[in-house]
């Protein structure tokens, strides 16, 4: 699924910038921190360390691949996806604006490829996005929300969710999507999916349908559709769901996943599942309970137990398979 990346929801990583701040549960075990900091010691994490700019034949890349777009389609039958930044947070506060707005300016001059800008930060991104557009001198002839940017919120308990969704939601995006890796507890995504299972997303406020005070409707933050049908309410256009990797990892217990493929599978969005992490349940195929990294055992309130087997042992799959799946004419 990837070409330059081992990251299964993306062909592309790209890194404008390294560096960050731990601002979540998610953070704490951060596979960026340990890479660049602790084992490469070229960029000092946290809030005292200096944001590092990467090098300008770092910054030539998406103009490569954008340039093999034909290529590359003709081969995929869709585009490519880049993913920004796996290093950092284009949110961040300490990352200089003049950078961000070089990163949009970028953007804009790949339009073949699809921009993944997923952020812990979701709070930031409406005023940042408007301040680089304003700094680089684009969006007046093509106006935002463009086409081939995907913003994406980190969500890895039910606390985030509660915070940050609606913030996603009343961002301007062409496609929203939540990554819930790693995911550290259960998620109910209910509120902001459509329970009636009829709401059109055509109307500002409500309808004989849908009750003025209904929570997915996200009151008068509307957009035009890319089909050409109208205006739509914001909505969740894609949900990754993974666990811990890495020293320290924690377990996912395989309930909340299922819930989550569950909860998507009722409302038609998209799920992906990326990994199970460094823990398997017990009862996956070929998962040995004595384990095979540290022999460890975790025991669920349930009685059930996940068992530390490494990531390439405990692997993607879900109940039997692989879930794939990403927002709609998207392959």
């Amino acid at each position: 699924m990837a070409e330059n990346s081992n990251i299964e929801w993306t062909d592309h990583t790209f890194n404008p910038f390294i560096g960050c701040t731990k601002v979540s549960p998610g953070c704490d075990h951060c596979y960026a921190e340990q890479l660049m900091d602790k084992r490469m010691h070229k960029v000092v994490w946290g809030p005292h360390g200096e944001r590092v700019r990467t090098s300008a034949a770092t910054w030539r890349q998406p103009l490569r691949w954008n340039a093999q777009h034909a290529e590359f389609f003709a081969a995929h039958g869709r585009r490519q996806r880049v993913f920004c930044a796996s290093l950092a947070d284009v949110f961040d506060n300490a990352v200089p604006d003049a950078w961000r707005a070089d990163l949009i300016d970028l953007i804009w001059n790949t339009p073949h490829l699809d921009w993944l800008l997923l952020t812990k930060r979701i709070g930031n991104a409406g005023p940042m996005i408007t301040r680089a557009l304003e700094l680089a001198g684009r969006g007046v002839n093509t106006p935002w929300p463009w086409t081939n940017v995907w913003l994406g919120a980190t969500i890895v308990n039910q606390a985030e969710a509660d915070r940050d969704i609606e913030k996603l939601l009343m961002t301007p995006a062409r496609r929203r999507f939540l990554s819930m890796e790693p995911l550290l507890g259960p998620v109910d995504l209910r509120a902001w999916f459509d329970p009636t299972g009829v709401c059109c997303m055509r109307e500002m406020q409500s309808c004989e349908d849908c009750p003025a005070d209904a929570p997915w409707i996200h009151g008068p933050t509307t957009e035009y559709a890319e089909d050409g049908t109208g205006f739509s309410s914001p909505e969740i256009d894609w949900v990754i769901v993974g666990g811990e990797s890495g020293p320290g990892a924690r377990p996912m217990q395989p309930e909340w996943a299922r819930d989550l493929r569950d909860q998507c599978t009722a409302y038609g969005v998209p799920f992906l599942f990326k990994q199970w992490g460094e823990w398997a349940d017990h009862d996956q195929p070929g998962v040995d309970m004595l384990g095979t990294v540290h022999s460890s055992l975790h025991k669920w309130p349930d009685g059930k137990h996940s068992v530390r087997v490494g990531k390439r042992a405990a692997g993607r799959l879900l109940d039997g398979r692989t879930h794939d799946e990403f927002p709609r004419g998207v392959q």
